[in-house]
């Protein structure tokens, strides 16, 4: 099917004339710099804060566009992924008119973007299995629906979307189709990203605040066609990420293999907890994992949550999500945090 973004674009994001700011009419890095009201000493601290940064992070988009496999012109750079996510909700969706897709349950954002920005959401539950039922999600689409978000691997369930559905819902929707990839680093299947130049229509969305440990950062990937990218970087604020964020990712774009191993360390560390929380009478059951967390079933979800946090170890309590009665979910810990959990949930077990 055809995609044509400026069907999908609100009409007046199409004509916006974008706030240019004075790193975009001078992008040199010398001279006298006398044009953006900058404090012209060094921050009051005596370090080099005083200069606006680069509003667009290309020195950060040119080292890890070799990473991610794509172009750096692919790349949108945000304040964590909550950041792109209400950006293509304000630019395609006009309040109390169009719609999205969500699939629960699923990452939470999606519908608190949708309701800031009072767009309607069209619900089309994920099967028992936590897979996408292709069919009904086709016959839920209207004319008037922007996005359809996907989860994989999923949150809270954890497991990879099938592959097969996401694209087939590529296929047959004019829209956008953004698939979320917060916890890619911890599956075995590739990325979306290689399937951007096929797609027009596909985003994919990934975090620093996983796998590379920088969730204090606030740094979220957003990666599309250069038309999408052009839209987010036209609508975003001027400076939506700091200097000092900019330079302490830069950094931490060498350490690629360190990435490696602690993505190794906690995939050993989950299969260690999973085989040792199956152990336990109080689980009954433990759902597959894609992901750097257990989707877990407890007899007595409520009386386990109560326990833990009166030990201070908290998990986060899914059980009334939709498919995850009796859920919590549990992030996967050092192994030191992972010994301590099942030992206390041994004493519970002990307890009841």
């Amino acid at each position: 099917m055809t995609f044509d973004l400026t069907k999908i674009l609100r009409p007046h994001i199409l004509n916006l004339v974008p706030y240019s700011s004075a790193r975009d009419e001078y992008t040199g890095k010398e001279g006298i710099f006398l044009d953006a009201n900058e404090n012209p000493y060094q921050s009051v601290n005596g370090q080099h804060w005083n200069r606006y940064p680069d509003p667009y992070q290309w020195a950060i988009k040119q080292k890890l566009a070799p990473i991610k496999g794509v172009r750096p012109t692919q790349i949108f750079l945000g304040n964590g992924s909550d950041e792109p996510i209400d950006l293509l909700v304000r630019a395609t969706c006009t309040p109390r008119e169009d719609n999205m897709l969500l699939m629960p349950p699923t990452y939470g954002m999606y519908q608190v973007s949708a309701d800031i920005n009072d767009v309607p959401v069209i619900k089309v539950p994920l099967t028992s299995d936590f897979q996408i039922d292709t069919s009904k999600v086709l016959a839920a689409l209207t004319p008037k629906t922007k996005i359809v978000w996907i989860c994989s691997p999923n949150n809270p369930s954890g497991n990879l979307v099938q592959r097969e559905a996401i694209l087939e819902i590529l296929n047959n929707f004019q829209g956008l189709v953004v698939v979320d990839e917060a916890y890619i680093d911890f599956a075995s299947e590739p990325s979306f990203t290689q399937e951007l130049d096929n797609y027009p229509n596909l985003i994919v969305l990934q975090t620093f605040s996983k796998a590379w440990g920088l969730a204090s950062l606030r740094l979220g990937m957003c990666f599309a066609s250069e038309e999408i990218i052009k839209v987010l970087n036209k609508i975003k604020p001027p400076y939506n990420l700091s200097g000092a964020t900019q330079q302490l990712l830069f950094e931490a774009l060498d350490y690629v293999e360190t990435k490696k191993q602690l993505v190794n360390d906690i995939l050993a560390e989950r299969e260690h907890l999973r085989t040792n929380l199956a152990d336990l009478p109080l689980v009954k059951k433990i759902y597959p994992s894609d992901s750097n967390f257990l989707l877990v079933e407890f007899d007595d979800a409520s009386g386990v949550m109560q326990y833990l946090i009166d030990q201070k170890i908290i998990v986060r309590d899914r059980s009334k999500v939709i498919l995850c009665d009796g859920c919590l979910r549990i992030t996967v810990g050092t192994a030191e945090e992972n010994k301590t959990l099942l030992e206390t949930l041994k004493a519970f077990a002990i307890m009841a």
